[in-house]
Protein backbone atom coordinates (compact mmCIF):
# COMPACT_ATOMS: atom_id res chain seq x y z
CA UNK A 1 0.00 0.00 0.00
CA UNK A 2 1.51 3.53 -0.89
CA UNK A 3 1.51 6.19 1.66
CA UNK A 4 -1.44 8.07 -0.88
CA UNK A 5 -3.21 4.72 -0.50
CA UNK A 6 -2.98 4.32 3.18
CA UNK A 7 -3.98 8.21 4.16
CA UNK A 8 -7.42 7.54 1.93
CA UNK A 9 -8.09 4.47 3.80
CA UNK A 10 -7.41 6.20 7.41
CA UNK A 11 -9.57 9.67 6.16
CA UNK A 12 -12.44 7.57 5.01
CA UNK A 13 -12.60 6.22 8.60
CA UNK A 14 -11.46 9.24 10.44
CA UNK A 15 -11.47 12.49 10.32
CA UNK A 16 -8.67 14.06 11.12
CA UNK A 17 -7.99 17.93 12.14
CA UNK A 18 -5.35 18.40 9.49
CA UNK A 19 -5.93 16.77 5.95
CA UNK A 20 -2.66 16.66 5.19
CA UNK A 21 0.59 14.18 5.86
CA UNK A 22 4.22 13.45 5.05
CA UNK A 23 5.47 9.68 4.24
CA UNK A 24 8.99 9.58 5.58
CA UNK A 25 11.35 6.55 6.82
CA UNK A 26 13.38 6.84 9.88
CA UNK A 27 17.00 7.63 9.77
CA UNK A 28 19.40 5.45 10.57
CA UNK A 29 17.82 1.89 10.74
CA UNK A 30 14.18 2.19 9.06
CA UNK A 31 13.51 -1.49 8.89
CA UNK A 32 14.57 -1.80 12.38
CA UNK A 33 12.50 1.48 14.13
CA UNK A 34 9.52 1.14 11.93
CA UNK A 35 9.39 -2.23 13.80
CA UNK A 36 9.85 -0.58 17.34
CA UNK A 37 6.98 2.12 16.39
CA UNK A 38 4.71 -1.23 15.15
CA UNK A 39 5.06 -3.02 18.22
CA UNK A 40 4.50 0.26 20.40
CA UNK A 41 7.90 0.06 22.29
CA UNK A 42 9.08 3.52 20.18
CA UNK A 43 6.65 6.64 20.63
CA UNK A 44 9.11 9.15 19.94
CA UNK A 45 11.71 10.17 17.33
CA UNK A 46 14.30 13.25 17.31
CA UNK A 47 15.97 15.29 14.31
CA UNK A 48 18.29 18.31 13.82
CA UNK A 49 16.47 21.31 14.16
CA UNK A 50 18.84 22.94 11.79
CA UNK A 51 18.72 20.98 8.84
CA UNK A 52 15.34 21.50 8.41
CA UNK A 53 15.79 25.20 7.29
CA UNK A 54 18.85 23.54 5.46
CA UNK A 55 16.91 20.80 3.50
CA UNK A 56 13.73 23.37 2.76
CA UNK A 57 11.68 21.34 5.43
CA UNK A 58 9.10 22.64 7.30
CA UNK A 59 9.50 21.93 11.58
CA UNK A 60 7.24 19.17 12.55
CA UNK A 61 4.36 20.44 15.15
CA UNK A 62 1.91 19.02 17.64
CA UNK A 63 -1.36 17.43 15.57
CA UNK A 64 1.16 16.76 12.51
CA UNK A 65 0.41 13.38 10.63
CA UNK A 66 3.05 11.01 8.98
CA UNK A 67 3.05 7.86 7.21
CA UNK A 68 5.77 5.76 7.95
CA UNK A 69 6.87 3.83 4.93
CA UNK A 70 9.46 1.08 5.49
CA UNK A 71 13.13 0.97 4.40
CA UNK A 72 12.07 0.75 -0.30
CA UNK A 73 10.40 4.15 0.64
CA UNK A 74 7.42 2.03 -1.55
CA UNK A 75 5.30 0.46 1.24
CA UNK A 76 3.21 2.66 3.64
CA UNK A 77 3.73 0.50 7.75
CA UNK A 78 1.46 3.01 9.75
CA UNK A 79 0.18 6.81 10.27
CA UNK A 80 1.49 8.15 13.52
CA UNK A 81 0.29 11.33 14.79
CA UNK A 82 2.53 14.02 16.69
CA UNK A 83 1.53 14.52 20.09
CA UNK A 84 4.26 16.94 21.13
CA UNK A 85 7.07 18.68 19.86
CA UNK A 86 9.90 20.43 21.08
CA UNK A 87 13.25 21.78 20.32
CA UNK A 88 15.74 21.38 23.09
CA UNK A 89 19.57 21.41 23.38
CA UNK A 90 21.05 18.44 22.81
CA UNK A 91 22.90 18.20 25.83
CA UNK A 92 19.24 18.63 27.72
CA UNK A 93 17.47 15.65 26.02
CA UNK A 94 16.35 13.59 29.23
CA UNK A 95 16.15 10.07 30.28
CA UNK A 96 12.20 10.02 29.79
CA UNK A 97 12.97 10.80 25.81
CA UNK A 98 15.45 8.54 25.58
CA UNK A 99 13.02 5.74 26.87
CA UNK A 100 10.24 6.53 24.75
CA UNK A 101 12.68 6.44 21.47
CA UNK A 102 12.58 2.20 22.56
CA UNK A 103 16.28 1.96 20.98
CA UNK A 104 19.19 -0.55 22.28
CA UNK A 105 18.37 -0.60 25.96
CA UNK A 106 16.89 2.50 26.16
CA UNK A 107 19.04 4.37 28.25
CA UNK A 108 20.14 8.03 28.34
CA UNK A 109 23.71 7.08 27.66
CA UNK A 110 22.71 4.88 25.02
CA UNK A 111 20.56 7.42 23.34
CA UNK A 112 23.67 9.65 23.22
CA UNK A 113 25.93 7.87 21.65
CA UNK A 114 23.82 6.35 18.55
CA UNK A 115 22.40 9.99 17.76
CA UNK A 116 25.65 11.85 18.62
CA UNK A 117 27.03 9.64 15.95
CA UNK A 118 24.17 9.71 14.08
CA UNK A 119 23.48 14.20 14.23
CA UNK A 120 27.38 14.51 13.44
CA UNK A 121 27.43 12.66 10.34
CA UNK A 122 24.49 14.65 8.90
CA UNK A 123 25.81 17.73 10.16
CA UNK A 124 29.05 17.00 8.19
CA UNK A 125 27.04 16.13 4.81
CA UNK A 126 25.55 19.57 5.39
CA UNK A 127 29.18 21.01 6.13
CA UNK A 128 28.00 22.31 9.50
CA UNK A 129 29.30 21.49 12.71
CA UNK A 130 27.67 18.95 15.74
CA UNK A 131 28.13 20.41 19.19
CA UNK A 132 26.14 19.26 22.71
CA UNK A 133 24.52 22.68 22.15
CA UNK A 134 22.94 22.19 18.72
CA UNK A 135 18.94 22.23 18.83
CA UNK A 136 17.21 18.81 18.51
CA UNK A 137 13.75 18.43 17.71
CA UNK A 138 11.80 15.84 20.14
CA UNK A 139 9.22 14.55 18.99
CA UNK A 140 6.47 12.36 20.83
CA UNK A 141 3.78 10.40 18.80
CA UNK A 142 1.24 7.95 18.91
CA UNK A 143 0.03 5.01 15.93
CA UNK A 144 -3.14 6.40 14.79
CA UNK A 145 -3.56 3.80 12.09
CA UNK A 146 -1.62 0.44 11.19
CA UNK A 147 -3.64 -2.15 8.48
Amino acid sequence: MTAREMWLVFTKKNRPEKNEYEAWTFGEDPEELSRLVLEGKKTATASVYELYAYDNERVPSAGDYSVIMDASERNALCIIKDTEVSIVPFKDVDAEHARREGEGDMSLEYWRQAHRQCFSQWMDEAGKKFTDDTKIVLERFEVVFKP
